[in-house]
């Protein structure tokens, strides 16, 4: 393979208008060769801002392109699996965002089909090129605050989304939580064997017509012996609330959320500051970036992806186990989810 990597991406809607401007401003290595969605329009608006030479509205395109390299999947969940197949088949290594799917069997059939191609899948957990969350797994790794025992997240969204998103993500556990699970995967270095779920409808008895919660507390026993908890909430008035706190036997390390300035205002009433960023596209944009950087760098250079399909699997398998620990009321071995 030459030295640039031509990429196509299916899906121009947020994530992929992100990863769009990562390719063309930050990634000299990489070339933006086609961008397909459903959307013909949307398509054509992301290869117009980006001077992108192939728009479509039918991703076979891409696949049957053999100048393309690889292919960014930035598509709604139902396609990840079955694009992953159709990139794998056509030779194109494979970045695709989580969830690989819903339902572990099409998540097995993309990672035997990307086996058998022998093409490198990327999954999209942004959050584990974090600066703050590297540096809480450095310390882990290097022994830093000894032996872990206790680790604490909490993520909570700044509002519930849409009721139309809710109903077909797979509900909380899948479509945010999912994120928690990797990233306590990631930070402990070590598997969950066992979860516990405790979880109701606090801010939208919508979500709860839905079938969905939005407020939850989650119960992680390791392999390891570490105890983890999980905190979420759909709604934190005060913006996006992404923190984390290890407790070892030497010490503990914590990140707190990131703020658009550092300005601390002092006067005779209080002190204060500016609330949290917003939101996940501003919170983690250099992790977006970074992400994707790492793809093309493993893709050129031959290396191991660092986000492999199986730590795609994993966090599925765990959000199942929190699904059924909620229904049941008890803990759930992950083995039982298989």
């Amino acid at each position: 393979m030459s030295k640039t990597l031509n990429v196509g991406i299916i899906g121009a809607g947020r994530i992929g208008q992100v990863h769009a401007a990562t390719l063309a401003y930050r990634v000299p290595e990489a070339r933006l060769a086609a961008v397909a969605d459903l959307n013909l329009a949307a398509a054509q608006a992301l290869a117009d801002r980006f001077r992108v030479p192939v728009a479509t509205d039918n991703p076979d395109v891409i696949f049957a392109d053999p100048t393309v390299d690889a292919v960014l999947i930035c598509s709604v969940t139902a396609t990840h699996a079955p694009f992953i197949e159709a990139a794998a088949a056509a030779g194109k290594h494979v970045f695709c965002e989580k969830p690989i799917a819903l339902d572990l069997a099409q998540i097995d059939r993309a990672l035997a089909a990307v086996a058998k191609a022998g093409v490198k899948l990327q999954v999209g957990f942004n959050r584990r090129f974090d600066a703050n969350f590297r540096r809480v797994r450095r310390a882990i790794e290097s022994g830093e605050i000894g032996q872990p025992a206790l680790l604490h997240i909490v993520s909570r969204d700044p509002a519930p989304p849409p009721i139309e998103y809710v109903k077909g993500s797979g509900g909380m556990f899948l479509d945010m939580t999912i994120h928690d699970f990797d990233m306590a995967r990631f930070l402990i270095g070590d598997e969950i064997e066992e979860v516990y779920a405790q979880a109701g409808v606090t801010v939208d008895p919508s979500i709860g017509e839905a079938g969905d919660v939005d407020t939850a507390v989650t119960l992680l026993r390791f392999a390891n012996g570490v105890i983890g908890t999980i905190d979420n909430c759909r709604r934190a008035t005060y913006g996006y609330d992404q923190r984390v706190e290890v407790f070892g036997s030497k010490g503990a390390i914590s990140t707190m959320n990131n703020y658009p300035n550092a300005a601390i205002v002092s006067d005779a009433a209080s002190v204060r500051r500016d609330l949290p960023l917003h939101f996940f596209m501003d919170r983690y944009v250099e992790s977006f970036a970074a992400e994707v950087m790492a793809f093309v760098d493993a893709v050129l250079n031959d290396q191991p992806v660092p986000v492999t399909g199986l730590d795609g699997r994993a966090p599925v398998v765990m959000a199942l186990a929190a699904m059924k620990s909620y229904r049941e009321g008890r803990p759930v071995k992950v083995s039982e989810i298989g």
